[in-house]
């Protein structure tokens, strides 16, 4: 493979990552994965939780990928571009920790960003913590994050509807 090949590659697989964890997120966390996800929505002062373990399962997903790409593990079968699958896969896990574990949640270094994109993240998956139960919420994805004002309209609607349960301070 060419590198500029190799490069697209990895980032439409970053890009991809995206939306497997919104889908994930919001059909496999807030579904049938929701207890190991629940922890993550309340109030705790472990350092860990259950829903690290979903880091696990992205870990599989790139080392599998890995090991399919590995002339040494599959020989002549390995298929080059799961090497840089995996790697895109990889890249997606360091930008999901660094920007959801790190900067949203604070798990690793405190800043609270004033203006810009990073603000905005972190507004908007607060919004997502907002609700209280599995069900309703808004904002899945972890690296994209939608205009909050809109994403407040969406929880009001949703509550009024009957679909979430909104915390009190958002509920007005």
């Amino acid at each position: 493979m060419s590198l500029a090949a190799i490069l697209v590659l990895i980032v439409a697989t970053v890009a991809a990552m995206e939306l497997v964890a919104w889908a994930s997120h919001k059909y496999i966390m807030h579904g049938f994965g929701w207890a190991w996800h629940r922890d993550h929505h309340e109030p705790h002062d472990r350092v860990l939780e259950k829903n690290d373990l979903f880091g696990l399962v992205g870990a599989a997903m790139s080392i599998s990928m890995f090991a399919a790409g590995s002339p040494m593990i599959r020989g002549t079968s390995a298929w080059e571009p799961a090497t840089w699958i995996g790697l895109g896969i990889l890249f997606y896990g360091i930008i999901y920790t660094l920007v959801h574990d790190g900067l949203v949640h604070q798990r690793t270094f405190r800043w609270v960003p004033r203006r810009g994109y990073a603000k905005r993240l972190v507004q908007a998956h607060k919004l997502h913590h907002a609700t209280i139960g599995k069900e309703g919420g808004v904002s899945f994805g972890f690296v994209f994050a939608r205009n909050p004002a809109k994403l407040k309209a969406e929880l009001k609607a949703q509550r009024a509807a009957g679909i979430a349960v909104v915390k009190e301070a958002l509920a007005d």
